[in-house]
């Protein structure tokens, strides 16, 4: 009898565990994280999933400092945060590969705002940057909660190909403010391709208006985005479409070789049953 199939990282959104390591914050939806009509944007609740991760080390307080990048992110907006909403922030491990972590991040408004959210971090060797095996200590941690579950870190997006009919493009210059402490685009910067995406398709009526009401966003980091290209002053590509109200996005090299970023978004088909926005 053939091994069972492991599931792939960062496309279910489980529910707490029963037992195990569950960290729990607060922050409040700052200015400079809403858009214009008072909405905690995306690459702002991404920015948030990073810093919480972080929060959630630091707390621990055993584990020494890591490299790690984030591979794929998916999103669930059932309601979205505003402005000056007060958020309850809950996380644990929902998943172990044996270079790679799965977490989960719930984030709860005191207005009604609710996040459900998964990502999945690749562990590196701070010397070569290629992806190194978990350390002992950490899946000493974090194995509890994850329950055994082992994921793989496959990528599951078809990046847009800007020749392809009904495709779309625009130009894309990251900015020096993207880059992070590894000296490449840091993956909340790559969510800002995502909303900018959104808003284009939005003004050429190809997506209704999907940001205020519950949706389904995914991001792929496939290549890094490094210091070089953010100081060439040359722009990269954004290739979109738009098919049956899903909307599809890749960030392209300058030269158009390389897919850096893949990303969708649609409406999240909601279950009126599901009150805890996840899965046991």
């Amino acid at each position: 009898m053939g091994a069972t199939a492991r599931e792939n990282g960062a496309t279910r959104l489980l529910g707490e565990p029963l037992s195990g390591r569950v960290f729990r914050t607060e922050r409040t939806v700052r200015l400079a994280e809403a858009d214009a009509a008072g909405r905690l944007r995306l690459d702002a609740a991404a920015r948030v999933l990073q810093d919480v991760a972080t929060d959630d080390s630091h707390d621990l307080g055993t584990l020494r400092a890591r490299a790690w990048v984030v591979r794929r992110t998916v999103i669930e907006q059932h309601v979205p945060a505003r402005y000056n909403e007060r958020l309850a922030l809950s996380t644990f491990c929902s998943g172990l590969g044996t270079r790679w972590a799965e977490r989960r991040i719930s984030m709860t408004g005191d207005r009604g705002g609710r996040l459900e959210t998964v990502t999945l971090w690749v562990h590196l060797d701070p010397g070569s940057g290629r992806p190194a095996r978990l350390p002992d200590e950490f899946v000493a941690v974090y194995s509890e909660p994850a329950g055994g579950r082992e994921v793989t870190a496959r990528q599951l997006h078809e990046p847009v190909v800007p020749e392809d009919d009904d495709v779309h493009t625009m130009p894309w210059w990251p900015r020096v403010t993207d880059l992070d402490v590894l000296d490449h685009v840091n993956n909340a910067g790559s969510w800002e391709v995502l909303e900018q995406s959104v808003d284009r398709a939005v003004e050429r009526s190809l997506l209704p208006d999907l940001r205020t009401g519950p949706i389904r966003a995914e991001v792929e980091f496939r290549d890094p985005i490094g210091a070089d290209v953010v100081r060439s002053a040359m722009p990269m590509t954004v290739a979109y479409c738009v098919r049956d109200e899903v909307l599809d996005v890749t960030l392209w090299s300058i030269d158009g070789t390389t897919a850096h970023v893949t990303a969708r978004l649609a409406a999240l088909a909601t279950d009126p049953a599901d009150g805890d926005g996840g899965e046991r």
